[in-house]
């Protein structure tokens, strides 16, 4: 890459994000890698081994970013499990011996939704959250964030009302279901307002590991076991305000969410879709599907040369997996190859 500073190579992979949202190219190139180390769970005695973790991960990818032709802007990433919301609003937490993290839920029904305390942003436990950012922003200033692990509205509520009950009563007292969504809303805005205020408004996506100039990104896994009039009518608002107030909007989903396509396509200023649909013929169907909607990055595989070739208008991040820096930068030679034959310019 000649003599252009690292600094250069990442505000032109910025630039080539922005362009692949704007419609002007079709593909950028994400190789992930395997050579970071263990990544401690995140628990909070385990708070300095997740700031150890974060900062080599962002330096073994800065530190290659002359070697690897790919578009990954190296990042800090305050890693959280889907807990930290529903935590804040009084959740019990369990912590199991080898895995992430998990909110348990308070609430079955109505009359206990009065048990519900809403947060004082400030005075919860999603301060950790700032408190590690901040940490890390000390120690590598120019580093970009991502986000923590960010629920749905729907989703955050589904971890504090029990779900099964909580499907009950999305048609036996829909309105006390759509009081907890929107103080989960209320709540999960407050803190989108102070953390973008205080780090900027690009970042990384929690997952997957994606680039956004502004916006938010969020995941929404409940809507498997909902219809689509329940999701236009429990989730879709709470998505749409939260696009209008950010600009943009990036989902994952890893629900069977097939029933579910059409709505999601009513979310406003959707800029990337994700979902985990576990084979290769449905996720093929996806990229065509959503084709003319957003860039798509699906769990279960890149999308088909062949399927590509048939519809020019598909956007896609093409992803790979090294175990080093070399095998990382020779893959990467091989994907822009590929790249090349499907870019608009």
């Amino acid at each position: 890459m000649g003599n252009i500073s690292v600094n250069d190579i990442i505000q032109k992979r910025k630039q080539k994000w922005i362009d692949l949202y704007d419609g002007k190219i079709n593909s950028v190139i994400l190789i992930g890698r395997g050579d970071c180390g263990n990544r401690p769970l995140p628990y909070s005695e385990n708070k300095a081994g997740r700031i150890e973790y974060a900062l080599r991960k962002y330096r073994v990818f800065a530190d290659s970013v002359p070697y690897v032709d790919d578009d990954r802007i190296p990042f800090l990433e305050p890693y959280t499990g889907t807990e930290i919301f529903a935590h804040a609003f009084g959740c019990d937490v369990s912590y199991p011996a080898n895995d992430m993290p998990f909110a348990l839920p308070f609430v079955h029904n109505p009359k206990e939704l009065a048990k519900v305390r809403y947060p004082e942003l400030q005075n919860s436990s999603v301060m950790e959250m700032f408190e590690i950012a901040d940490k890390l922003k000390s120690a590598e200033p120019g580093g970009l964030l991502s986000l923590p692990d960010i629920q749905s509205p729907l989703d955050i509520a589904a971890l504090i009302w029990n779900k099964e009950d909580l499907f009950i009563y999305m048609y036996d007292d829909p309105k006390a279901v759509m009081e907890l969504v929107d103080m989960t809303e209320k709540f999960l805005t407050e803190f989108l307002d102070l953390w973008f205020a205080r780090y900027g408004k690009d970042f990384i996506a929690h997952h997957p590991e994606y680039y956004m100039p502004y916006g938010v990104t969020f995941s929404e896994d409940e809507v498997g076991a909902i219809s689509p009039a329940m999701f236009n009518e429990f989730s879709l608002g709470s998505l749409n305000r939260l696009s209008d107030r950010y600009g943009a909007a990036g989902m994952h989903c890893c629900a069977h969410s097939y029933h579910q396509w059409e709505s999601f396509k009513l979310i406003k200023n959707l800029r990337l879709i994700n979902l985990n649909l576990n084979q290769y013929e449905p996720t093929q169907k996806a990229y065509v599907y959503f084709k003319d909607t957003c860039v798509q990055m699906h769990s279960s595989g890149n999308v088909d040369e062949s399927v590509v070739s048939g519809h020019k208008s598909i956007r896609t991040v093409i992803q790979d997996w090294a175990d080093s820096t070399e095998s990382a930068s020779e893959k990467g030679k091989l994907w822009r190859t590929w790249e090349e034959k499907f870019t608009k310019n």
